[in-house]
C-alpha cells in the first residue's frame, strides 16, 4: 500500500488531499501541529493522524524515527499570506516567520524523511506553492508569504535535479486560489484545488520532475 503524508492537513487544501488520496487507496498520515485538530481531521478523511510542527526540530525528529515506510511527501503546511504588507515597509520578523514554516519547514522535513523515500519504489515530494510566487508575473504585495514560496520553487528544482537518480519526482503545486480560511471565499472549489496536488502526488514513474503546475499544466517559474 503506498504511504503518503501530508503537513498542514486538519483543514483545507491538506485536508482534501488527504481525503482524496484515501480514497485511492494510500494509507494517509494526516499531520497537524494540534493533535486535536489531527485526530478530528483524520477521523473525517480516513487518515491515520500524526502531531507534526514542522518548525520544530524535535517533532521533525521524532516523526522520522516513526515512519517507517513512505511513498509520498506533500509539503502543503504554510501561514501568512500577508496581505497587509509592502516589501518596502515589511516587518522582517513576519518575513522570517513564514520562511520557518513555508521553507525551512519543509526543507528540514523533506531532508530528514529523505532515507523512508528513497526505500520507495516510487518516492514523490509535492511542495505547493502559488502562482504568487511566478517570477515571470511578479508585482507588490504579500512579501513574507511571496517571497517564502518563491525559495520554496527555487528549493524544489534543487531537489529534483538531486534526487532524480533515485527516482524521486519533486514537483511544485500551485492550487489555485481556493476558498479556504487562507484563501477567502470566492475561489473555487477545495477539491480542485487539491486534485492537482494529488495529480502530482500520484505521477507515473516516467512523469515530470522539477517542475511548476497547476492543475496538471506548466506555469511559467
Amino acid at each position: 500500500m503506498t504511504v503518503s503524508l501530508v503537513t498542514g492537513a486538519n483543514r483545507g487544501i491538506g485536508r482534501e488531499v488527504c481525503g482524496q488520496l484515501v480514497a485511492r487507496g494510500h494509507r494517509v498520515l494526516l499531520a497537524a501541529r494540534s493533535a486535536d485538530a489531527a485526530e478530528r481531521a483524520a477521523k473525517e478523511a480516513g487518515a491515520t493522524p500524526l502531531l507534526l510542527d514542522v518548525t520544530s526540530a524535535a517533532d521533525i525528529e521524532r516523526v522520522a524515527a516513526e515512519v517507517g515506510e513512505l511513498d509520498v511527501l506533500v509539503n502543503n503546511a504554510a501561514i501568512t499570506y500577508d496581505t497587509w504588507q509592502r516589501a518596502s515597509t515589511a516587518d522582517l520578523s513576519v518575513v522570517r516567520d513564514a520562511a520557518e514554516t513555508n521553507l525551512y519547514g519543509p526543507w528540514r522535513l523533506t531532508q530528514a524523511l529523505l532515507p523512508a523515500l528513497r526505500r520507495s519504489r516510487h518516492g514523490r515530494i509535492v511542495n505547493v506553492s502559488s502562482e504568487i510566487a511566478s517570477l515571470t508575473n511578479m508585482g507588490g504585495g504579500t512579501p513574507a508569504y511571496s517571497a517564502s514560496k518563491v525559495a520554496l520553487n527555487a528549493l524544489t528544482r534543487m531537489f529534483a535535479a538531486e534526487l532524480r537518480g533515485d527516482g524521486i519526482l519533486v514537483n511544485a503545486v500551485c492550487p489555485g486560489w481556493v476558498a479556504t480560511d487562507m484563501g477567502g471565499p470566492g475561489g473555487r472549489p477545495v477539491a480542485d484545488g487539491a486534485a492537482g496536488v494529488v495529480w502530482a502526488a500520484t505521477l507515473p514513474d516516467d512523469g515530470p520532475t522539477g517542475g511548476f503546475f497547476r492543475d496538471g499544466r506548466p506555469l511559467p517559474w
